[in-house]
């Protein structure tokens, strides 16, 4: 990932309602949700969540896909680990056991 993706990505998740809706999309992977089910869950008005998932979309983490009268849309994750790595690419300098901890608290992932 490229330094001026990765501060679109961080810039579109520097709000609160496109955080929680990325967060959202995320728990409900691989199904995604509808538009209208988001901005529900949310409790923000469908022009406003309209303009959120907007921002998210053209920060390329997360994607939508016509069904019937529904727009369904989904995070993706291969965006968001890109991101990650992006992020801890010189972490730790090359001692593994600097980033043990922050191993650790992703190992429930796995399960």
């Amino acid at each position: 990932m490229e330094s001026e993706a990765a501060i679109l990505a961080l810039a579109a998740l520097a709000q609160p309602t496109r955080l929680e809706t990325f967060r959202l999309l995320v728990r409900h992977e691989p199904a995604g949700l509808p538009a209208g089910e988001i901005a529900d869950a949310l409790a923000v008005p469908a022009n406003t969540m309209s303009a959120h998932l907007g921002v998210l979309s053209r920060a390329g983490l997360i994607s939508s896909e016509r069904r019937s009268r529904s727009i369904i849309y989904r995070a993706d994750l291969s965006r968001l680990q890109a991101l990650v790595l992006f992020l801890l690419k010189d972490c730790c300098q090359g001692r593994a056991d600097l980033c043990e901890p922050l191993l650790a608290e992703l190992a429930p992932c796995r399960a």
